[in-house]
């Protein structure tokens, strides 16, 4: 496969994109708004239901005509949907501020803006799930908002695998088939759920008859040489209407428009395809069993659908942009690992994926690849070939720590097997589980900070936590610890709470019949997702920030109670005051005490500690759903804006400062025993505490990637990644003075991608803040 090459097609669509410029959308906000208006009697599933068809048939939609793949939720790529059923209050307030925020910027047309406040926002106010859930537990979420940061609050749910495998079986018309033959002995309530189904899925059908009409309609003033790919496509839309896929092209491009369409009914970010290179495998073999079909052409139709990938971003609020800033629009695909037998797992579709990836660089999907004992040489070396030209991936999970997790969690052993990836590095079953796996984030540093000033917020004064203590009155570090976890406890069955209004919100407002069709038992149900109906009902929550907390505990411990070399009168004066005058005490805060990432046990396990705290708390409870709560690793980008709520901390941070990037991954710099040292520290964390996702990023210099020798020893540095059971690993590799360079010259730098947490993202579309962090990162140019 190293003769492939990147053909001139996908050059011209990838400039095409990139040139293009991205705007707020409100053609799909008016005609769900019209929708609504004409069926005001009607459930809302079937409200719903009704309301996508409509856009199915109705949008504007286009196509380039070298594409092989066609289908976008907008004409224009990169558009951001405004979507008013989830909500509409904040695209209010924030409409003319969207070209000049911080992050994630998008252009506004003023017309937009008028006929928004005159014909939307009238209609939804107090209707959509954002007002629904503001009015029903918005002063209860605002409270605590400084510990959690409860999610999904203005928008549907995403983060989830559907069956694609089913999807490719059946297509619309035999999904709409099986839902008319279920309705005809339902109840009422499943009826209206069989009905929502089977009008969806007609909407999609005429979705596809609209491209094929449009695409003969561009086929007269096309290019000579596009217009029998052209042909190819408009058939192969035609066909699709009324049958499910037979060819490799035809399989691709019904992928496609499943994700399309999961997108235009919900809104959400994260829907992920999983094991790519499984389920689309048998369309492959035939295919070039049968003569049709030889790599290059197989590569040139992948490329296309990676080019789709990163034509949908996701609208969000000023404050949620910095959370999951630079799109991070998640889809995940997964190849490698083992198959059903525990066997491994691996084709010549995983290795087209990589070449994809190696040739267009682009932040979408996000490809990851599993590892096991057993993984080839052939698709390890290649994946950090891959990883080498710079994009951030693939990045990696190993199984060796993620099955047996996973199987603890209640998933069966099949399941566990054939698990995927959604969004960043959430944990998922492929097409039974709606795994709620950005439920909410709670910062484990501000409650550490509310347990040292007696509950009181140190950037603002205010009482924002239960006195249970200071720490100028507590005896030991155990009382301290005793305090500590009544914090946690306080802020986590407030959480709980929270999540379930969220919930109950979603299932009031938001049912999703389009996802319910692809999400296994729904449809044997008759019952939608968002109300339980998938075989599996997660919830998780992401622990922010372990790295901090191990550091800022170490210290005290060790600085404060053990040695005595700083009283906690000093220590609590210099963190309310942000060191100010008390620069020494802050030096010996940050290099006279150990620091998590160095495999230094002690220091290691304090932050394992509280992180099983956490999760053993939070098993203890399950979700709306009936199913159980879980924990995760992980930050996307909230590390900058959590850390910014944080007064100064024991482990020597400045008030306001980032916390940890990644999820398990050390503070940036205080790694200074090596890579090796920071995944000893990192195997400490049990893998029970991560079945919603960790994330360990490491940043290397080009440099060692360039002799096969460097090759080499990478291989065996994940081969001990893969022993150490350790779940995940990502990798920027880059050189600090390129990022410097694009920040100075962003426009000298469009393309430069770089993983952030979780994901990727175009560099120079990132916040300062953001970009200092990633360049501040601990670079290693050796083993």
């Amino acid at each position: 496969m190293r003769n492939l090459t990147m053909m001139p097609r996908i050059s011209v669509l990838k400039d095409k994109m990139l040139s293009q410029p991205r705007y707020a959308s409100i053609e799909q906000a008016l005609l769900i708004t019209e929708t609504y208006k004409q069926n005001e009697e009607k459930p809302a599933i079937l409200k719903r239901a009704l309301a996508l068809k409509n856009a199915l048939l109705h949008l504007e939609i286009g196509a380039e005509e070298e594409e092989l793949i066609v289908g976008n939720r907008t004409k224009g790529v990169r558009y951001g949907v405004v979507f008013p059923e989830s909500g509409s209050s904040w695209v209010d307030r924030e409409f003319e501020t969207l070209p000049t925020r911080p992050q994630d910027k998008f252009q506004v047309r003023e017309e937009d803006i008028l006929r928004f406040r005159e014909d939307i926002k009238p209609y939804w106010q107090g209707r959509s799930l954002e007002d629904v859930i503001r009015k029903r537990y918005g002063k209860e979420i605002d409270e605590i908002s400084s510990v959690v940061k409860i999610n999904q609050k203005d928008h549907a749910q995403g983060h989830i695998c559907p069956d694609c495998a089913k999807w490719l079986q059946l297509g619309p018309a035999g999904l709409r088939q099986d839902a008319l033959d279920r309705m005809k002995n339902a109840s009422d309530e499943k009826r209206d759920f069989y009905e929502s189904v089977a009008i969806v899925m007609e909407g999609v059908q005429g979705f596809l008859m609209r491209y094929h009409d449009l695409i003969l309609s561009m086929i007269p003033n096309a290019k000579e040489e596009n217009r029998a790919s052209m042909q190819l496509v408009a058939d192969n839309c035609a066909f699709l209407a009324s049958n499910p896929p037979k060819t490799f092209h035809q399989a691709v491009q019904s992928l496609w428009i499943l994700f399309v369409v999961l997108h235009m009914e919900s809104n959400a970010s994260s829907f992920s395809p999983g094991r790519l290179d499984e389920f689309l495998y048998p369309f492959y073999r035939r295919d070039v069993d049968e003569g049709r079909l030889d790599d290059q052409q197989a590569l040139e139709i992948l490329e296309c659908l990676w080019l789709k990938f990163n034509e949908i971003v996701y609208l969000r609020n000023r404050n949620s942009a910095k959370f999951f800033a630079g799109f991070p629009i998640g889809f995940n695909i997964a190849i490698g690992g083992q198959d059903v037998h525990g066997n491994d797992f691996s084709n010549e579709l995983s290795f087209l994926c990589l070449k994809a990836q190696e040739h267009l660089g682009l932040p979408q999907p996000n490809l990851s690849v599993r590892l096991h004992k057993h993984t080839s040489d052939a698709l390890l070396k290649q994946s950090i070939r891959v990883v080498a030209k710079g994009s951030g991936m693939p990045q990696f999970f190993n199984d060796e720590a993620v099955v047996h997790a996973l199987e603890d969690l209640g998933i069966s052993h099949k399941d566990a097997l054939d698990y995927a990836i959604v969004g960043c590095v959430e944990l998922t079953t492929q097409g039974n589980n709606l795994g709620w796996s950005d439920a909410a984030m709670f910062n484990l540093n501000k409650a550490l900070e509310v347990t040292l000033t007696g509950g009181k917020c140190l950037l603002t004064g205010k009482q924002i936590a239960p006195d249970f203590g200071s720490l100028t009155q507590y005896e030991t570090f155990d009382q301290l610890e005793a305090a500590f976890a009544k914090q946690i406890d306080y802020f986590m069955e407030r959480m709980i709470l929270a999540c379930e209004q969220v919930e109950q919100a979603h299932m009031d407002i938001l049912p999703s019949p389009f996802l319910s069709s692809v999400i296994d038992d729904c449809m044997e149900r008759g019952m939608d997702v968002t109300r339980g109906g998938a075989v599996y009902n997660l919830s998780g929550i992401q622990m922010i920030q372990v790295a901090n907390l191990a550091d800022s505990l170490a210290a005290l411990k060790q600085l404060v109670f053990d040695e005595k070399k700083i009283s906690k009168e000093q220590l609590l004066h210099a963190l309310e005051t942000n060191f100010k005058g008390d620069e020494v005490l802050r030096n010996r805060l940050l290099y006279k005490a150990p620091k998590y990432g160095n495999d230094i046990t002690w220091v290691d396990e304090l932050g394992a500690k509280w992180a099983r705290y956490f999760n053993h708390k939070l098993s203890l409870h399950h979700n709306y759903r009936g199913g159980p709560y879980h924990t995760g690793m992980y930050t996307v980008s909230a590390h900058v804006p959590m850390g910014e709520m944080v007064g100064a901390s024991p482990d020597g941070r400045f008030a306001g400062q980032p916390l940890a990037d990644g999820g398990m991954s050390p503070v940036y710099g205080r790694d200074i025993s090596g890579p090796t040292a920071v995944l000893q520290s990192v195997s400490s964390l049990d893998n029970v505490l991560t079945t919603n996702g960790g994330l360990l990023n490491m940043k290397f210099l080009p440099e060692f990637f360039s002799t096969e020798t460097g090759i080499d020893k990478f291989a065996k540095f994940l081969r001990t990644f893969v022993d150490l059971k350790i779940p995940h690993i990502q990798f920027n590799v880059v050189r600090r003075e390129d990022l410097i360079a694009a920040q100075k010259n962003p426009e000298q730098y469009r393309s430069l991608t770089v993983r952030v947490a979780g994901y990727t993202a175009y560099f120079t579309e990132l916040a300062g803040e953001l970009q200092n962090e990633i360049i501040a990162r601990t670079s290693y140019s050796d083993i």
